[in-house]
């Protein structure tokens, strides 16, 4: 006989629900059952909280994406009206021009050409002020000479 027919032979099967004392059979099933609906809540839990955040989230995007479409129609329109009578669109603002409002603001008492250049140039090392009340953008360090890689 082969190791393997032996094995098999001697081997102890579980034992048959069907042979428990009256009632086990019963209660055990019970327990297992109990187990699994207990396990399904937990994968039921587990699942709606995403799927309230997926559902929370594609409001929110859906809300954002029509105030998009709504503020490009209004820029559309805006520019249509303003080129309408021949007149050409707004230029944007210079670059340097929401740093000047923010400054005034922050400064509610009012600010001298100064104190404006002072700041804006000085403090954002956009400039130098090389005498006082003079003021002078710095210039970019000057490039290395390209050279010809053949």
């Amino acid at each position: 006989m082969s190791d393997v027919m032996l094995r098999r032979l001697t081997r102890t099967a579980p034992p048959d629900l069907a042979r428990c004392i009256p009632g086990e059979r019963e209660r055990a099933v019970r327990v297992l059952l109990d187990k699994v609906e207990a396990r399904q809540r937990l994968v039921r839990e587990i699942i709606e909280r995403p799927c309230g955040q997926i559902t929370e989230l594609t409001g929110q995007l859906a809300a954002a994406e029509h105030t998009l479409e709504r503020l490009e129609t209004n820029r559309e329109n805006v520019l249509e009206l303003a080129t309408g009578d021949g007149t050409l669109p707004p230029e944007p603002p210079p670059s340097g021009y929401h740093e000047i409002l923010a400054l005034f603001e922050r400064n509610g008492d009012g600010l001298s050409a100064r104190e404006v250049c002072r700041t804006l140039c000085t403090g954002t090392g956009t400039g130098t002020e090389p005498e006082p009340g003079l003021f002078a953008l710095t210039s970019p360090a000057p490039k290395p000479p390209e050279t010809d890689p053949s």
